[in-house]
């Protein structure tokens, strides 16, 4: 069994900014410290992707100049989103019973937490609506809660999720590691900012 943090991808035929990889629509990217610089290069443009919103007035004027204008949502608003999650794969079958969906995000991770110590439920976005429930010693995976017919279910102990879910918070910080060197390459002039803004967008800003 392994949980990946994983980043969903859009196609950027188009994106000269800096150089990325190619990769088709409504895929996913696992994150962490082995990526190509290209896959780093994508993992950023979809980031800063997914904060392209218009900021409040207070967050200053947006930049005239195409990457100031893309970076500027990323850079400025207070509360970022990175499309995702942490994946949950059996992989002897390739079963996976446990798929970010549509409007969940990587900057959630720490719901696993909470399934481990908390409330003892999470779940992870829609199409499929994807669950996780602690019972007692055991934490129980859904992967479509509501959806047709049956879904993967499996229950794993909680102090193997708890592994789990370290293993990808490692992935999560090797990857940060590995964007904050990109960006002083790629972009030595926001270098700075961006990764600090990355790491807000992935919840590692503070706590460990």
């Amino acid at each position: 069994m392994v949980m990946q943090p994983v980043l969903e991808i859009l196609a950027a035929d188009d994106f000269t900014l800096w150089p990325v990889g190619e990769h088709e629509s409504y895929g996913y990217l696992v994150l962490n410290g082995e990526l190509t610089p290209a896959e780093v290069g994508t993992a950023v443009m979809r980031i800063a992707d997914c904060n392209d919103f218009e900021p409040e007035e207070e967050h200053g004027p947006c930049p005239t100049d195409p990457l100031g204008t893309f970076l500027h949502g990323l850079l400025t608003m207070p509360d970022l989103f990175a499309a995702g999650g942490f994946r949950v794969t059996d992989t002897t079958t390739g079963t996976v019973f446990v798929e970010p969906g549509c409007c969940n995000g990587l900057e959630t991770w720490r719901d696993w937490l909470d399934v481990l110590d908390g409330t003892g439920y999470a779940h992870f976005g829609h199409d499929p609506s994807s669950t996780a429930e602690r019972v007692g010693d055991i934490v129980r995976l859904t992967h479509d809660a509501y959806g047709t017919g049956s879904s993967p279910v499996t229950e794993l102990p909680a102090e193997l999720v708890r592994r789990l879910v370290a293993n990808a918070q490692r992935d999560v910080r090797d990857f940060l590691g590995l964007a904050g060197a990109w960006a002083e390459q790629h972009l030595p002039a926001h270098a700075a900012p961006v990764t600090a803004a990355l790491a807000r967008a992935l919840d590692l800003a503070s706590s460990p």
